[in-house]
């Protein structure tokens, strides 16, 4: 995402499949297909010699090894907040030699963000839980509860962390949201209310429980503006319209 914005997809030799779920403009670009920073495989990366591989989380130590393993030159990342997103973008525009376009890519996701924490300034701030991982139940990260707040809502748990179902409960999140790293949009939501015995929380009893679009919460990237408009339409449906990447539960 970071590179396509940059204007340097041409760079791209080997790419990820989640690369390609929110880059849908690299299935016609004939590129390797690789595994990723959970998964990574020394030998697959070392037959591309790439000159750089580019990383993010989340990592397994033995997938960083493997890179390490392939001799390729890498730049891994490791943000945690919004403001570190913007540093890792300008750390990339500056190695492919593009550093302006980088700057313009901050200011724009910058601007964004401001303009909707203007918007929700002095709407009532529901309680959000959001979540990236449901076994074990991991709380999202902290750039993640930045752009909750943003939106309107008030973040509850703590971001990052693992969650008992039960402390989550006590909190009585208004607005339930699971974003799943790699399951895209595909979190059963039915089943792990039914599972966590969430169903009296006021989310549930009120339909207020979401599935994010996993690319649009967990990839440090631009697409994290498309995710603040699906958590605003989440926290604030009668203020926002219906956003790409938001599926609310089906009640019966």
């Amino acid at each position: 995402m970071i590179l396509r914005d940059l204007g340097k997809l041409d760079a791209l030799i080997a790419c990820t499949k989640y690369c390609l779920d929110v880059c849908p403009e690299l299935k016609d670009a004939q590129i390797a297909v690789v595994a990723d920073s959970w998964t990574a495989q020394s030998q697959q990366i070392g037959d591309l010699r790439p000159d750089l591989v580019i990383a993010s989380v989340p990592y397994q130590e033995k997938a960083i090894a493997e890179i390490m393993k392939s001799g390729a030159r890498f730049l891994g990342l490791a943000p945690k907040s919004l403001e570190d997103i913007y540093g890792d973008i300008s750390v990339i525009a500056a190695v492919m030699g593009v550093a302006a376009a980088g700057d313009v890519i901050i200011a724009n996701m910058r601007d964004e963000i401001a303009r909707m924490r203007t918007r929700t300034r002095d709407l009532f701030r529901p309680k959000v839980f959001c979540e990236e991982w449901g076994k074990p139940l991991i709380a999202s990260q902290r750039w993640v509860a930045e752009l909750v707040e943003a939106a309107g809502g008030e973040f509850v748990g703590t971001s990052g962390a693992q969650a008992l179902p039960e402390h989550i409960a006590d909190a009585t999140p208004d607005v339930l949201i699971a974003a799943w790293c790699g399951a895209g949009d595909r979190v059963p939501l039915q089943k792990i209310v039914a599972a966590r015995g969430w169903q009296n929380l006021p989310a549930v009893r009120n339909g207020r429980v979401y599935c994010i679009r996993d690319e649009f919460l967990n990839t440090p990237a631009p697409t994290l503006v498309q995710g603040l408009h699906a958590l605003a339409t989440a926290i604030h449906p009668d203020c926002f319209p219906h956003a790409e990447g938001l599926r609310c539960i089906d009640i019966q």
